[in-house]
C-alpha cells in the first residue's frame, strides 16, 4: 500500500501550521509531540480531532547524538523556546509526548521525558520513532524506516501491531562526514552543501555508499520477517535518489511521504492525543492504523 493522499494532506496541514498564525482559542484540548532529533528538534501540535494546528522546528546539531541526549541543558533551552513561541501564538499546550530511537531503554529513554518536563510540559508517555511515524501513515503491514540525522530505525508492523524494532547509528550525519572528507571542508559546511537542492544531484554519487549501508542495515533487520513494502521517513529520506537505492538494495517496494521530516513529530502528537482519549477522526480517515506502540510505549 502506498502512502495515502489523506496522510500527505495531513503533513501539508502540519507544514502550514509551522507559520504559527494566531487564530484564537481552540475548543478542544491541544496535544503536543516532541521529536528530539540529531539535526532538528520538532514540536507538532494537534487538536482533539487529530488536526495539526501549530508547530515549531529548530536546528539542533549538538544536543542529541545517535539517540542519546548529550547536551541536556541545550535540548531544554531549545524546546523551551519552542514552547514559549507556540504558547505565545495562542496555543495553550501542556500535555505532550516524546519519541526515542528503537532500542533506547532505561535512563536513556527517560532522558527524553525529563527534557519535556523540564520545559514545562506534562509528559504523557514515550513511543519509539518509527512506531510514531506509522500512526501518521495509517499502515498495518510493512516496515517503517526512520532515517534521521544520527540513526536508522526500523519498525516491522503486522496487522497494525509493531512486532519488531531496531536502530543503528548511521544517518544524515554520516553523509556530512563523507562530503567533508571529500571536499576537505568543515562538517557544518558539508551539511549546508548536502541540504542545497541545486547540488544534490552532483553529490549523489559520493553519498550513495552511505545509502547502501543504510539499506544493508534494513536487510539485516528484516531477516525472518515477511515484508513487502518499506516506508521511508526522517529528514535524511528527503535526499533525492535514496528511494531508488533502497529499492535496488532490498528488492522491496519503497514509498515515501511528501515531507518525511515531519512524519515522526506529527505521529508523536497523535499518539499523545490517543493516550488522552481524543477522537482523532480526521487523522484516522487516512486508513485504519493499529496503536503503533507495540512494547515500546513507556
Amino acid at each position: 500500500m502506498t502512502i495515502s493522499a489523506s496522510a500527505n494532506q495531513l503533513l501539508k496541514t502540519f507544514e502550514a501550521s509551522l507559520e504559527l498564525n494566531k487564530n484564537g482559542v481552540h475548543k478542544t484540548e491541544l496535544f503536543a509531540g516532541v521529536d528530539l532529533g540529531t539535526a532538528y528538534i520538532v514540536t507538532a501540535v494537534v487538536d482533539g480531532d487529530g488536526v495539526p494546528v501549530a508547530g515549531a522546528l529548530t536546528r539542533s546539531r549538538s544536543s542529541i547524538r545517535d539517540g542519546l541526549v548529550l547536551d541536556y541543558m541545550g535540548a531544554i533551552r531549545l524546546l523551551r523556546e519552542q514552547v514559549t513561541a507556540i504558547r505565545g501564538a495562542g496555543y495553550a499546550i501542556q500535555r505532550a509526548a516524546a519519541a526515542f530511537p528503537p532500542g533506547t531503554m532505561g535512563q536513556n529513554a527517560r532522558a527524553f521525558r525529563n527534557v519535556l518536563e523540564a520545559s514545562d510540559l506534562d509528559c504523557s508517555g514515550l513511543i519509539d520513532e518509527p512506531s510514531a511515524a506509522a500512526q501518521v501513515l495509517g499502515i498495518r503491514e510493512g516496515a517503517v524506516v526512520d532515517i534521521g540525522g544520527g540513526t536508522t530505525g526500523i519498525s516491522v508492523l503486522r496487522e497494525g501491531e509493531v512486532v519488531y524494532t531496531a536502530d543503528e547509528a548511521t544517518g544524515g550525519m554520516h553523509l556530512d562526514l563523507v562530503l567533508a572528507g571529500n571536499f576537505k571542508i568543515e562538517v557544518q559546511e558539508a551539511e549546508r552543501m548536502k541540504t542545497n537542492a541545486s547540488r544534490q544531484r552532483e553529490l549523489f554519487p559520493l553519498v550513495r555508499p552511505v545509502f547502501q549501508k543504510m539499506a544493508s542495515i534494513v536487510n539485516h533487520h528484516l531477516k525472518g520477517h515477511r515484508v513487502e513494502m518499506l516506508y521511508l521517513v526522517g529528514g535524511t529520506s528527503c535526499f533525492p535518489g535514496i528511494v531508488e537505492v533502497m529499492e535496488e538494495e532490498t528488492g522491496l517496494a519503497v514509498s515515501r511521504p511528501d515531507n518525511p521530516l515531519l512524519v515522526t513529530p506529527l505521529g508523536i502528537a497523535l499518539h499523545c492525543a490517543r493516550m488522552n482519549g481524543a477522537k482523532l477522526a480526521a487523522a484516522q480517515s487516512g486508513g485504519k492504523a493499529g496503536n503503533g506502540s507495540g512494547q515500546r510505549v513507556q
